[in-house]
């Protein structure tokens, strides 16, 4: 039984779907103003790894995420760099789509822009008019009223009244109430607009999302997800906006995911700490970034630091070396102790799916494929022959698979591959003629390049890591 902590209600629940065998997935993307981030991969990995779960549990999942391509940000750098704003937003939407091709991240069922339902906006901001939940200010902005919804706050557990003791008021505010939020902004010299029954402008940030998910998945979804700094006030306003627009219950799940830390702040552009997914991925592996969000939980804070990274590589080389092939001239092991090697495959997947069932726990869920892994080493070395290992590898393979990583050798492994045979033979022939030192000369130099050596009683073998 698969259950999954909701943060509406600060607690794990049993998952249920609205509509049998479909799962609802809305998870907010990125507003594109310049290059994406690690801490947008973090979260686009985690609900990539719950989608891929979902779907392995036999579910279909529609999955959309959106694109803030209209935002104060764009237009600000736009006019900084002397772009046009629909320019450089679908610049760096191309940027983030290979982002997210190069981390193995499956592509979402739908990518709606703000810009592209703009009729699906106007049409929520005036139904909310005619509800009496907005009202339209002298200025040409329209608001939400927060002392229209009653349990505005759910989310966040905030108050009202909380919230207004730490807002101010400017002279010529023209909200009713601080807490007040825009819904449509009207429009300034030299930004981009639309025609609105309220005037030339353009929609509040919040309301982007709620009109996007009702256009794509209707009234009612399953997930709701994004980094818990969204928490308030953006997912706050999407859920008093959307339910006080269809008077039903929005999103049966609240998903949130811990933030990415850089020297134990939060990474943000606001704060400047960052490392873009390029600069990553011109010094590792998509799979070490997916490995790091794997290796905790996806609730919890995440530390990205070199050391973490190393760690990655270091577990991902021990996944890989569960699929290496058998040793030259292997003979085989008994029936029994292939058939104890199938039954621990079996074991796996039980253990496996146990452990994600209980809120997507991919920490533990890796520890009985390092078993496996564990298991298939061991039947190797004793000189299985490759079909006893074939199994047991397609189930490490299967699993590794739901969890997005593709375990694919080093770039450049293939002609490496054959020089790394070389040495490896000139080190046989250095030992069988007994120049010990030249044969750990050869393996301590291969160990400096990431290359292990094993020697077993009638081969030697080598692998990376």
């Amino acid at each position: 039984m698969l259950r999954v902590y909701n943060t509406l209600s600060r607690k794990k629940e049993e998952f249920q779907t609205l509509e049998s065998g479909v799962v609802k997935l809305y998870v907010c993307g990125v507003t594109v103003y310049s290059d994406a981030h690690v801490g947008h991969a973090m979260s686009a990995l985690v609900f990539d790894i719950v989608r891929r779960y979902l779907e392995y549990r036999e579910y279909k999942v529609r999955h959309v995420m959106n694109y803030t391509d209209v935002d104060d940000k764009i237009i600000q750098r736009a006019n900084q760099l002397g772009e046009d704003p629909f320019q450089l937003a679908q610049r760096y939407i191309d940027e983030y789509d290979q982002n997210l091709r190069d981390l193995n991240i499956l592509p979402a069922t739908s990518n709606p822009r703000a810009t592209q339902t703009m009729h699906e906006i106007q049409t929520m901001v005036q139904g909310l008019i005619d509800k009496g939940y907005a009202y339209a200010a002298d200025n040409g902005d329209v608001y939400f009223r927060v002392t229209k919804d009653k349990d505005y706050g759910k989310l966040s557990r905030r108050k009202l009244e909380d919230m207004q003791a730490g807002a101010r008021i400017e002279v010529d505010e023209a909200k009713e109430h601080p807490m007040d939020f825009a819904l449509w902004k009207a429009a300034k010299p030299g930004e981009p607009s639309w025609e609105s029954p309220w005037g030339k402008g353009r929609p509040g940030w919040h309301i982007e999302c709620s009109a996007m998910n009702l256009a794509e998945l209707g009234e009612q979804i399953d997930i709701h997800g994004g980094g818990n700094d969204l928490i308030f006030p953006h997912h706050e306003n999407e859920i008093a906006q959307s339910e006080s627009f269809t008077g039903v219950p929005f999103a049966r799940y609240w998903m949130h995911n811990g933030m990415l830390q850089l020297g134990g702040e939060k990474m943000s552009k606001s704060v400047g700490n960052l490392i873009s997914i390029n600069d990553f991925l011109a010094k590792r592996d998509g799979d070490v970034m997916r490995m790091i969000v794997l290796t905790g939980s996806y609730r919890a804070p995440l530390n990205f630091t070199e050391e973490a990274q190393d760690a990655a590589e270091r577990g991902l080389e021990r996944l890989k070396s569960g699929l290496r092939p058998a040793l030259p001239n292997a003979k085989g092991l008994p029936a029994g102790t292939a058939a104890e090697l199938t039954a621990q495959a079996e074991s796996t997947k039980v253990a496996f799916t146990d452990t994600m069932d209980d809120d997507f726990n991919t920490a533990g869920a890796l520890a009985p494929l390092y078993e496996l892994v564990k298991a298939i080493n061991t039947a190797r070395d004793q000189a299985a022959a490759g079909e006893q290992l074939a199994a047991a590898q397609a189930t490490l393979r299967e699993l590794t698979g739901v969890l997005g990583l593709r375990l694919a050798e080093k770039s450049g492994s293939g002609d490496a591959g054959k020089f790394i045979d070389l040495l490896v033979e000139v080190r046989d022939e250095a030992r069988a003629q007994k120049l010990w030192p030249l044969s750990d000369l050869i393996r301590d130099r291969l160990k400096e390049l990431g290359v292990t050596i094993e020697d077993s009683k009638d081969s030697t073998s080598w692998r990376w890591g």
